[in-house]
């Protein structure tokens, strides 16, 4: 019985180190780059859905580039709601691209949409 309640309590160690490491690579900043660009573009599809609202802006000479912004909490306190934003909106995005240059992906800290500004990462914003 002891050699059963340990397998138990390894497993359980396991499977919540798993579950922690998961759930940092997926939320953690390594997979961008450490400088931040802004890219201007025009609003071709928006989602508000889980895990990470996304943005689909079409850029004039660099194609279609999907922008992930906060979890939907954070989205949502930062202003930019349903609503604020629609498909063929311009807007520019403030953000860390992907390391992988092939990827057109970027984490935006802040999306800007009629003038006002959407702080979702304040303390992550870059100024020169």
């Amino acid at each position: 019985m002891a050699r059963s309640f340990s397998a138990r309590m390894l497993g359980g160690g396991v499977l919540g180190l798993l579950l922690v490491t998961g759930a940092y690579a997926h939320h953690g900043w390594s997979w961008a780059e450490a400088d931040q660009i802004e890219l201007s573009g025009t609003i071709r599809e928006i989602s508000m859905a889980p895990p990470h609202p996304t943005l689909d802006v079409e850029t004039e000479n660099d194609g279609v580039w999907r922008v992930e912004l906060a979890n939907p909490r954070q989205t949502e306190r930062s202003g930019f709601v349903e609503g604020v934003a629609n498909v063929g909106d311009p807007v520019v995005a403030l953000g860390n691209r992907s390391l992988d240059r092939n990827e057109k992906r970027m984490k935006a800290v802040r999306i800007t949409v009629a003038g006002k500004a959407y702080d979702l990462y304040p303390e992550r914003i870059q100024t020169n």
